[in-house]
């Protein structure tokens, strides 16, 4: 493995006194013994020859080593992977056995167990380190898995990345799944866990599926949901194989259990008394079967506290305003009204003083995880769902709550009110693309309408007449604002009509808008703008900015829901059949569709379900309305 090349700073700390912290541990020195663990929810490094590879320190009981194996993924169809076994993981001079195997021998584009005889003598009770790297004709990726969750006992791993590191960087937190001599139902031993062959676009989106235990949720990977299927009703899977795998009470990675298993029951029996508990749209039993995955899926990203998780996978793994009001609004109108308020109170604790949002939080709600830019839309969003929410809220006790939000409703309101400029627009902000505008655009303009309306509507119902006078103003001055500026060209993206058209001109349909004249008319001419060659939309079509081929389901599902709040049937109940069409082999919504019509990106999106739930109900006539028009 002589292609990981040393960087010179790496050269000099070798030569020198700084040689425990890369891994070198005298040969007297008895560690505890650490030979591996079989968790792989992850991927944690990319093995691409020459600047990637990816190493697990163990410790062996034994003075011999025959096998070792690890979960691998490998996008690419053709070259090899090589393990070695090293005294200095930094060092492939101490390499002491090494051991290749072909990936199209293997089975191709796949995943799963991969054994590699090495058959060396080592010592008991001194650290070595499991190397692995890919050598592939194509840059499709190599991949080894493993956990970030703590293991008992666990050691280091390190990630080889050249062009980002410089070398080899150690990660004390996340553990490869490897074994050493495995044994039982280790590694290739589980049964179904062998390295198998699998399509190659598979390895497109990043997840496929979700586990739930009611306090924690785990991503299930695309491999790992091959060939399976969840038990109806429930995030329990059922494996190829006919044993299940679910997330027991209290855990936070998966298990695989024998078929029938008493926790997995258990489960099942809980998620289908949550799911009677409130309503499952749909005319046909397709439909409510993507309804009831959609709510199961929404739920799973919901945490206790209120945030709800974009989708659950690294970046997406954030809580976002918008994202979130949407699915607040879902949860209401089909009946899940406790659901809905843990998410609107999380957005009330994560308010800023002024009033605004940042563009999305940590899930822990201690604030961003970068500096990105904060957008408006979230004080049009929040107020909206807060409204949606109050709509269908047992009567009993949705006064006091309302309460409880109502200051985070005025301060939301009150700088929406603000913000708005001598022509009635808000100032340029980033949009839902999250990509700043020198003029505003219609991405914010409509929610903030909507908010508006949506706050007067909730100021009468707590009877704070002044609130809703003062907002009542604004909602007009947007309103007229809104159609002198941006309907004359067909709601494009921003006021200049210098950026195209935008999906976000449906945000003035209901459920969020009354619609105005004309808008009929603009979503059809913003529609042919956008659609792509496999029947999806893109967000928009602003030549400063190019979306490609691949298209996004949120943004297709915003016109289905658009067409049905303006009553067009016909059109919506085709895009939402292309929606559905999208659906992975579980049944759960992608974020994006490839070119060649795969789900892409993350899977599933709580964006996407939200709407299409919302877009359902609409079709069933039991839709969400729009908040009053400010003065009706």
């Amino acid at each position: 493995m002589q292609t990981l090349t040393r960087p010179r700073l790496l050269t000099a700390l070798l030569a020198g006194a700084l040689l425990m912290p890369l891994g070198i541990i005298p040969a007297n020195a008895a560690e505890p013994v650490f030979t591996g663990q079989p968790e792989h929810g992850t991927a944690l490094y990319r093995l691409n020859a020459t600047n990637n590879a990816g190493a697990q320190e163990f410790v062996s009981a034994d003075d011999h080593v025959s096998v070792a194996s690890a979960w691998l993924e490998s996008q690419a169809a053709e070259g090899s992977i090589t393990a070695e076994i090293r005294t200095n993981v930094a060092d492939p001079a101490s390499t002491v056995a090494t051991a290749t195997r072909d990936i199209a021998a293997l089975g191709g584009t796949g995943s799963g167990w991969v054994d590699f005889d090495l058959d060396v003598d080592v010592t008991a009770g001194q650290v070595y380190y499991l190397t692995i790297q890919a050598h592939t004709p194509t840059a499709d990726r190599v991949a080894w898995y493993g956990t970030r969750a703590a293991v008992p006992g666990g050691r280091s791993s390190w990630n080889y990345d050249l062009d980002y590191w410089g070398g080899w960087q150690e990660y004390p937190a996340s553990i490869t799944a490897f074994f050493i001599d495995p044994t039982g139902a280790q590694g290739c031993g589980t049964p179904g866990a062998c390295y198998r062959a699998l399509p190659p676009w598979l390895g497109q989106a990043y997840t496929a599926g979700l586990f739930y235990n009611g306090t924690a949720t785990a991503a299930i990977s695309p491999a790992d949901g091959w060939g399976a299927d969840y038990l109806p009703g429930s995030n329990v899977l059922r494996l190829p194989d006919g044993n299940w795998r679910y997330l027991p009470a209290g855990a936070t990675e998966p298990v695989t259990v024998r078929a029938g298993d008493r926790g997995a029951v258990r489960q099942i029996t809980e998620s289908w008394r949550w799911l009677a508990q409130g309503t499952i749209p749909g005319r046909t039993l397709e439909q409510r079967s993507v309804a009831t995955r959609a709510l199961l899926s929404m739920r799973a990203l919901l945490q206790p506290n209120g945030a709800l998780a974009a989708a659950w996978y690294s970046i997406w793994k954030y809580s976002w305003p918008r994202d979130t009001s949407f699915a607040a609004a879902a949860f209401a109108a089909t009946g899940h009204s406790a659901e809905a308020y843990r998410i609107l109170q999380f957005n009330a604790a994560t308010q800023r003083a002024d009033g605004t949002w940042e563009a999305r939080t940590t899930l822990d709600g201690a604030g961003p995880p970068d500096g990105r830019h904060w957008q408006l839309d979230a004080n049009g969003w929040v107020p909206w769902a807060t409204w949606q929410w109050y709509q269908h809220a047992p009567r009993s006790h949705r006064s006091t709550q309302l309460a409880a939000l109502y200051p985070t409703i005025r301060k939301a309101a009150d700088y929406a009110a603000a913000s708005l400029d001598a022509d009635g627009l808000p100032p340029a902000s980033p949009d839902y693309w999250e990509i700043g505008t020198s003029t505003a655009n219609i991405g914010t303009a409509a929610p903030l309408l909507a908010g508006l309306n949506a706050s007067v509507a909730l100021a009468r119902a707590q009877r704070h007449s002044d609130d809703a006078e003062r907002w009542s103003a604004a909602a007009r001055k947007l309103s007229d604002g809104i159609a002198n500026t941006f309907a004359p060209n067909g709601y494009p993206r921003t006021a200049d009509n210098l950026h195209g058209r935008d999906s976000a001109a449906a945000f003035m349909a209901p459920p969020f808008n009354t619609a105005p004249a004309g808008l009929p008319a603009a979503l059809s001419d913003t529609w042919d703008a956008l659609v792509r060659g496999n029947g999806g939309v893109v967000p928009g079509n602003d030549p400063d900015q190019n979306w490609g081929d691949a298209t996004w389901t949120p943004s297709t599902s915003f016109f289905a829901l658009g067409w049905a709040g303006l009553g067009n049937r016909k059109r919506a109940t085709e895009t939402l059949d292309w929606v559905i069409d999208q659906r992975n082999w579980l049944g759960e919504l992608p974020e994006m569709v490839t070119a060649d019509g795969h789900p892409g990106s993350t899977v599933p999106l709580a964006w996407t379900g939200s709407i299409v739930l919302m877009t359902l109900l609409s079709l069933d006539g039991k839709g969400l309305a729009a908040p009053p028009t400010a003065g009706g």
